[in-house]
């Protein structure tokens, strides 16, 4: 028999990563980013340019290499992408847990 485990809502934190929140955050931001790249149609030293970052950080952008950005990093793209970026914060409604964060897109 399978014994199957239920996760959480945070798949890194599951697997034990001890830096599970920023790693799911720049999960959560990278492909947003990425569709607007993507919408612009533009060659990634254009890209680079715009985003003020050299083409090989452009290349591990699409690539999902997640590493070599911070979420605030992530967060000036949109920036630079003429995207506003809005930061919430909010009793939680269960003070019983603790506080979560999430990434939301407008469509």
């Amino acid at each position: 028999m399978v014994r199957i485990t239920r996760g959480t809502t945070n798949v890194f934190a599951d697997l034990g990563f001890p830096d599970a929140v920023e790693l799911q955050t720049k999960t959560c931001l990278a492909p947003a980013v990425n569709e607007l790249l993507k919408a612009g149609k533009l060659k990634q030293r254009e890209i680079g340019a715009l985003l003020g970052v050299p083409q090989p950080k452009v290349s591990a952008l699409k690539s999902y290499r997640l590493d070599q950005f911070s979420v605030e990093r992530l967060m000036e793209f949109f920036t630079a992408l003429n995207q506003d970026v809005e930061i919430m914060i909010r009793p939680r409604a269960n003070s019983n847990e603790t506080g979560h964060i999430s990434v939301l897109a407008a469509p």
